[in-house]
């Protein structure tokens, strides 16, 4: 779609450009998605030369302007799952940044799926300087996140010991090439403890910690505990019953699949 609004392109920009009427521009796969009539310039992140990952002994940080296809390339099983729950083209893979996928904070976002699963962190940047933010808090609603004026998500990190661990995904839709209607992972724990993130069935993303190996019953009321019935999304992909159906059969599948 064209923004048809916007009369300057700033390339390469960074933070202490940003003025109202401004967006950063990565993919742009989802910013030209939709009309945004508010926008008059874009600050263009593809230029700023930011490697796309870097590998340290504590974890991977995964720049913001990384895209889809880099990420999948990586060589972590999990990390490749969740490019897939894109169930985009090649296209899309070859544009699409991790960083927009954060941003737009969509239920069905497979990055915020991705971080909030690891323990990641994103680091900010803005006018007033650096901050991290767990990604399980960055997404805040549907659509809604903990970015202020002029910060911009400069990278997602996912430790070590996270990437490292044993972990099962459940992804559903409703007809093979849609949009995630539910999508669960699971991470086994030292101890034989379990982490559960629920996404794309919630409007932000749940994540449930069981520091020992978990009984059925204890997840299951876990998720209608943490869980309430308003979180559940409600559109064309899914309607909420089935969404909390399904989020409950995948936790026990996940369950049974990573007991000790």
């Amino acid at each position: 779609m064209d923004l048809n609004t916007v009369a300057e392109v700033i390339s390469p920009a960074r933070v202490g450009q940003w003025r109202p009427g401004d967006a950063w521009l990565g993919g742009g796969t989802a910013l030209f998605g939709e009309p945004r009539p508010h926008l008059t310039r874009l600050l263009d992140l593809t230029t700023a030369g930011w490697p796309a990952l870097t590998s340290r002994e504590d974890g991977l940080e995964v720049a913001a302007t990384c895209t889809i296809a880099e990420l999948a390339a990586g060589g972590h099983d999990i990390v490749e799952k969740c490019c897939h729950a894109f169930l985009a083209s090649f296209k899309i893979w070859n544009v699409a940044t991790v960083g927009g996928n954060l941003c737009a904070a969509l239920p069905a976002g497979p990055m915020i799926a991705l971080g909030a699963a690891l323990d990641g962190t994103v680091l900010l940047q803005g006018p007033d300087g650096e901050r991290t933010v767990p990604v399980a808090g960055f997404v805040t609603g549907d659509g809604a996140t903990v970015l202020r004026e002029g910060e911009l998500l400069r990278s997602m990190f996912l430790p070590a010991a996270a990437l490292r661990s044993r972990t099962a995904y459940r992804q559903g839709s409703l007809h093979a090439h849609g949009r995630s209607g539910v999508l669960v992972i699971g991470r086994a724990t030292t101890g034989g403890g379990l982490v559960l993130t629920v996404t794309a069935a919630t409007k932000r993303p749940y994540v449930l910690v069981f520091p020992s190996p978990p009984a059925a019953e204890l997840v299951q009321g876990a998720i209608a505990e943490r869980i309430p019935d308003d979180a559940y999304v409600d559109d064309v992909h899914g309607l909420p019953v089935w969404r909390r159906h399904l989020t409950r059969l995948y936790a026990e599948q996940i369950r049974v699949e990573l007991a000790p």
